[in-house]
């Protein structure tokens, strides 16, 4: 679908909407990409899904897949029946609510509220910092580590990470949504992997989350996914995310859609 330039006004990646005739109060989201595919992540993986994808991000990880939503942020805006007319056209059961950081928008929880109306399975995927009382068959939450935080030598724009280097060290965990998460739905940890440094702080994590919630977090409910968004990166990086995965009793999550479709955009 076609995306428009946007300027970010608030620090969240998303204009306001008025140059493109949106209204901010109306029942509109900004989307970057909306498509039919197979999920590639997580536990259900394989399965053919719809994916909606809105622009606009709290944190700045500096591998992100969808920097489109992020660093870079591009949309449209659309209705929300215009969004679940395009859905219903692609004949599946199952949406993916992804971004970008989609619990940003208050009219996420709308939306949710409609696809279930509709009986649809929805996977919300979230950063896990942003707690939205909606209705989610399926919370894949992917807390972001120290190595996730942009540097000025590590940043996908020729800007650098400027601000957002102490910004999203300040908000790329939140406990408290995170246990409020795992408490109110099903939920899967994905965590992104860059190498064994990163285990520590995994583990320390669901210690401090354990410890938190009154909900069971089990280790066959974390996942551990290979940083890449390239078939070229995965190959570098796959192999010791999964032996690390089976050393500690974690999952491994695939990345089917690089695996296929590279980094083409609508995968």
């Amino acid at each position: 679908m076609p995306v428009s330039d946007s300027t970010d006004v608030d620090g969240t990646g998303i204009a306001d909407g008025r140059t493109l005739g949106g209204n901010v109060d109306d029942e509109r989201l900004p989307i970057n990409e909306l498509f039919c595919s197979l999920q590639g992540e997580g536990t259900l993986a394989g399965v053919p899904s719809a994916f909606v994808r809105t622009s606009g991000c709290n944190l700045r990880c500096w591998f992100c897949d969808s920097s489109h939503t992020s660093w870079e942020p591009t949309h449209v805006w659309l209705g929300l029946e215009e969004i679940l007319a395009e859905v219903e056209s692609y004949g599946v059961d199952h949406v993916v609510l992804t971004g970008g950081e989609p619990l940003i928008h208050d009219r996420s929880v709308d939306l949710l509220e409609k696809f279930a109306d509709r009986g649809y399975h929805t996977t919300v995927e979230t950063n896990g910092t942003i707690y939205r009382d909606a209705p989610i068959d399926l919370a894949s939450i992917s807390p972001k580590l120290a190595t996730s935080t942009p540097t000025p030598d590590r940043s996908p724009t020729a800007d650098g990470a400027g601000e957002w280097e102490s910004r999203h060290e300040e908000k790329r965990i939140d406990l408290e949504s995170l246990s409020n998460l795992v408490e109110s739905t099903d939920c899967q940890l994905k965590f992104v992997v860059t190498g064994d440094d990163d285990l520590a702080e995994i583990l320390e994590l669901l210690s401090a989350l354990r410890e938190t919630t009154d909900a069971t977090v089990r280790d066959e409910d974390v996942l551990l996914m290979p940083e890449g968004a390239t078939r070229e990166r995965l190959a570098e990086t796959r192999t010791r995310v999964a032996e690390l995965a089976l050393s500690h009793g974690f999952r491994y999550s695939p990345r089917l859609h690089v695996d296929l479709w590279n980094d083409a955009p609508e995968t």
